[in-house]
């Protein structure tokens, strides 16, 4: 049995993109959902045959409770067990997770929790990466929970910082090497493998 895999996007969709070109045996991309209309990442479902919905916050009245609780209900009612944030750009509220009885992850392109939280999104982190003068970054992905990017750990790996770096080419860098670790972690997790929860990503 395949998993059932559900995407949130919010842009251009590269890794949702690298998902798609994998193929995983395990693992079946049944629905993307975005916040936002006409970004890139619902024409690479549509390309590839995968039903999208667009659930605007305006939809709502600005309400992100209702909002967040119709995404959930979506992902429910596509019988998705996984749900993936691959570039989503919102905080998930409480009635997301009331809604959606499934296991949600997400990738951060940073080693956790360095560099995470409100405001950490883009490249947003990298320019605080380099401002930290950090040697190394990274990408994790970890378990969603209420609390932003304070998840238990799943994966993590490491990228180091060049001496000639900006954010665009440090960013650059980063997305490749989450491409590689979420194909991987995803194809462990369509294979049945137990993948350890580590520790909580929030503040230490």
């Amino acid at each position: 049995m395949r998993v059932r895999l559900g995407v949130l996007v919010s842009g251009r969709g590269s890794n949702l993109e690298a998902v798609l070109a994998a193929d995983l045996p395990g693992i079946e991309p049944v629905l993307v959902v975005s916040n936002r209309p006409a970004v890139r990442a619902l024409e690479v479902a549509a390309s590839a045959g995968v039903p999208i919905r667009v659930l605007r916050l305006g939809d709502f009245g600005g309400d992100a409770s209702a909002r967040d609780a119709a995404i959930g209900a979506a992902l429910e009612g596509a019988r998705i067990e996984l749900a993936l944030l691959a570039g989503y750009d919102q905080l998930l509220r409480p009635s997301y997770f009331t809604a959606f009885s499934g296991r949600t992850i997400n990738i951060h392109p940073s080693l956790l929790p360095a560099h995470g939280g409100a405001g950490m999104v883009g490249l947003a982190v990298h320019r605080s990466v380099l401002a930290a003068g950090d040697a190394e970054t990274g990408v994790t992905i970890h378990e969603v929970t209420p609390d932003l990017d304070a998840g238990p750990i799943l994966a993590q790996s490491r990228v180091p910082v060049g001496a000639g770096d900006d954010a665009e080419t440090l960013a650059a860098r980063v997305l490749v090497e989450e491409h590689g670790l979420l194909v991987r972690t995803l194809e462990r997790i369509g294979s049945g493998a137990s993948i350890q929860r580590g520790n909580s990503t929030g503040p230490r």
